[in-house]
């Protein structure tokens, strides 16, 4: 409108000749100067615009970052809270499986205490009495406190301690595998094949006995009650293999698999420390946990496959570092299934009769020329050697073969003589 008045001012006090073009000149600049004014205008309305809005936004940022900072602090502490919590937590849980184990282990130890001193009374009263039938039910007791007796140490292991019994000198094969068969309830089912005639160290002695025995154990409790349990031990350059195997059912490839990974020793392992997690190990393989433990300590090798005679076998490998030669010159103990060593004079011990030894006669020589002067034959009257009582071996043998059968009265000194 202002520059619309002022061309029209300009137009009528302008020549004739001169308006026309000052009119079309004025008027086109006046447009043009609106449009400039008018769009500065517009544009810094709108940059004020966008100035004040970039402020509000700007504050609305603040404000929510402050918000989101405050949050997130809120929850950050949370979780240092959370995480202090749940340490407090897994340290006390710590402290009680320590202190249940602990008392597992304190516990373990008194039955190991008292079972062995069970087996003492009783082996006592074993020699006092000669009645058959007693002496069956003593060494049916004996073979009850011995199945106990390895309970007690099952328990020791898992609670991460030790076997009750300590060998220190090597264990003849033979009775390794013996003193395991006398410790399972099935016993007189197990049958030995074949036996190396090499022995065990004896820190380790009783700790693959152990092993043994919980194998033996499992094998005849899942095959019929009816067929027999093989156990064969044979020497091999790595050292000893030792199979068992029975005429059960055929365990599956995850069953195998199960088993051998409980045998391995690494089942339910706490941060690989060795302690087993028994909150994982059901009631049928806590045996087996046992075994895994005892083969990662004694450096063992526990496999599964199956029998060629119907059922499951387990190999036991024993380290050859475990393994010495048997002095055959030296008394070895033979265990019994009542766990009681039986001694048998060995080949190079001196036989007497009422305190004088009998002659011997050296390699390559006759009996005259060691003895030029002649044989003393001892006094008639010389103490004899005291004869093993019959009715203890009569109630033994009722006892290992399992009959029923009356035990016939022991024989009258006068036949005995005969």
């Amino acid at each position: 409108m202002v520059t619309a008045a002022i061309v029209a001012v300009a137009v009528c006090y302008a020549p004739n000749d001169f308006r026309i073009p000052l009119a079309i000149g004025a008027g086109v600049n006046a447009v043009v100067l609106s449009t400039a004014v008018a769009a500065a205008v517009y544009y810094r309305r709108a940059s004020l615009d966008a100035r004040h809005a970039a402020i509000a936004v700007r504050a609305a940022a603040g404000a929510q970052l402050t918000s989101v900072t405050a949050e997130s602090h809120a929850q950050l502490r949370a979780a240092q809270d959370a995480a202090t919590t749940h340490a407090a937590d897994a340290r006390t849980s710590e402290n009680r499986r320590a202190a249940a184990t602990s008392a597992f282990a304190a516990a373990a130890g008194r039955m190991q205490a008292m079972s062995t001193s069970m087996l003492a009374e009783l082996r006592e009263m074993e020699d006092r009495h000669a009645d058959p039938t007693v002496l069956a039910d003593l060494f049916t007791l004996d073979h009850r406190t011995g199945q106990l007796s390895r309970l007690a140490d099952s328990i020791a292991v898992l609670s991460g301690g030790r076997t009750g019994r300590r060998w220190a000198k090597p264990i003849a094969m033979q009775s390794i595998l013996r003193g395991a068969q006398g410790r399972v309830a099935g016993y007189q089912r197990v049958r030995q094949r074949a036996v190396a005639n090499v022995a065990v160290v004896g820190y380790a002695a009783e700790g693959i006995m152990h092993a043994l025995a919980e194998l033996i154990d499992n094998a005849c409790n899942f095959s019929p009650p009816t067929t027999e349990v093989h156990l064969y031990a044979a020497e091999v350059p790595a050292g000893v293999v030792i199979t068992i195997e029975d005429s059960g059912l055929v365990m599956s490839q995850s069953a195998l698999a199960r088993a051998e990974v409980a045998v391995s020793g690494t089942a339910g392992d706490i941060r690989g420390a060795g302690a087993p997690d028994l909150s994982s190990l059901s009631g049928t393989r806590l045996g087996l946990a046992v075994v895994g433990l005892l083969a990662r300590k004694h450096g063992l090798t526990v496999s599964y496959r199956p029998s060629a005679i119907g059922g499951t076998a387990v190999v036991v490998v024993v380290p050859r570092e475990l393994i010495t030669r048997v002095d055959q010159t030296a008394h070895t103990p033979l265990t019994t299934p009542t766990s009681r060593p039986i001694a048998a004079p060995g080949p190079s011990e001196p036989l007497t009769v009422g305190g004088s030894e009998l002659p011997k006669r050296r390699r390559g020589s006759t009996l005259a020329a060691v003895h030029p002067d002649g044989v003393t034959t001892p006094k008639q009257d010389a103490p004899v050697t005291p004869k093993v009582n019959p009715a203890q071996l009569s109630a033994f043998q009722r006892v290992f073969t399992g009959r029923d059968q009356a035990v016939p009265p022991a024989p009258s000194v006068a036949v005995e003589n005969e």
